[in-house]
């Protein structure tokens, strides 16, 4: 029997955070309508002024709340619905398209993440990192920290709009990301390869060189799309009960 997969333990400012973005993406809030105080909220959540400072923060990475200089904090309008809608991934050029626009968009969030990141942004990318090396070491792909990966990178950034994107993208990255984990698990050292690409931008982000982190990132997308389709493609079926298969045809 397989070992099951290690969940990390979250931590109560996650908790906070989880609970506050159910709260405002189900209107419970009004557009613009102010956050009870930090006071208030610990009270609410029965935690630490610290912990709710944070799961605040975390908030605002995400672009649903925002602060107005001795105001405290209010609900942006964008949080209350879906900033942006993909329609689901009906074939190869989709996925395709996908990886396009991840190649355009996840290298400058790397390099903004490299020069902004702190000591927070830099513990998500770890935890997420180090989940992966489990599962490497295990001769297994984890696409769920795979993709949390890369979504902290967005939010270290502190650009809303990357993360935003990515959180949007979510479904369809997952697609990618289980086919290419199938796709390196057929090679000896497939695996070690891809997560000393995730290592090495993690380290160039920690190192704080923004144009390296660009360039390894760039540098990993491409050897990720091209692991798919320039060798003989996965038969590109979605799992069962989860929407239409992907098809190849017409494509190259």
């Amino acid at each position: 029997m397989a070992e099951p997969e290690k969940r990390a333990r979250k931590s109560l400012s996650e908790i906070v955070f989880e609970r506050m973005e159910r709260a405002i993406k189900s209107g419970s809030y009004r557009p613009d309508e102010r956050l009870p105080t930090e006071h208030d909220l610990a009270t609410e959540f029965e935690v630490s002024r610290p912990v709710i400072r944070d799961a605040l923060k975390k908030l605002r990475e995400r672009g649903l709340i925002y602060s107005r200089q001795g105001a405290g904090s209010f609900v942006r309008t964008i949080g209350l619905k879906q900033p942006l809608g993909f329609g689901p991934l009906e074939n190869v050029s989709d996925l395709l398209s996908c990886y396009e626009f991840r190649l355009t968009l996840e290298p400058a969030a790397a390099a903004c993440a490299a020069e902004r990141r702190d000591a927070a942004a830099l513990e998500r990318i770890a935890a997420a990192l180090e989940l992966m090396r489990d599962a490497t070491n295990r001769q297994s792909h984890r696409e769920d920290a795979d993709f949390q990966f890369h979504l902290a990178i967005a939010i270290a950034s502190e650009n809303s709009y990357f993360s935003i994107a990515m959180e949007a993208l979510k479904d369809h990255i997952a697609v990618g990301m289980r086919f290419h984990g199938a796709s390196v698990k057929r090679e000896a050292s497939g695996l070690a390869r891809v997560f000393d690409e995730h290592a090495g931008i993690f380290e160039a982000i920690r190192l704080q060189d923004g144009a390296r982190a660009r360039d390894l990132m760039r540098d990993h997308l491409t050897h990720s799309r091209d692991r798919l389709f320039t060798r003989r493609k996965p038969a590109l079926v979605s799992d069962a009960g989860n929407g239409p298969p992907l098809t190849t045809q017409g494509q190259p």
